[in-house]
């Protein structure tokens, strides 16, 4: 609330790109026991936080992926077959413009 009362953020409320979020706490972060005075405790003090975004609306505005990486389980298979291995590092040759 601190940083929407300074105005530092502040909420969008009717945007198509908006994704609902909510945070809710983790269901092991806090748990109440009763005392032998039979009186209400915690016994451990909620610090940990889920934050579940939904992301259905933008998923359903991003363009799919024709080439998708491969599961590492398949690339591990096809290499074990082989019996020589080459890596090449071509970072340093691909040129990006100035202005970019």
């Amino acid at each position: 609330m601190k940083l929407l009362v300074a105005e530092i953020i502040y909420p969008i409320l009717d945007n198509q790109w908006v994704s609902p979020v909510q945070v809710v706490p983790k269901k092991f972060g806090m748990t109440i026991v009763k005392n032998r005075k039979d009186e209400t405790v915690t016994t451990r003090i909620q610090i940990s936080w889920w934050v579940c975004i939904d992301y259905r609306k933008l998923n359903q505005a991003t363009r799919k992926d024709h080439f998708p990486l491969p599961f590492i389980d398949q690339v591990l298979e096809k290499l074990a077959e082989k019996s020589h291995y080459c890596f090449l590092d071509g970072y340093m040759q691909i040129h990006i413009a100035p202005v970019d």
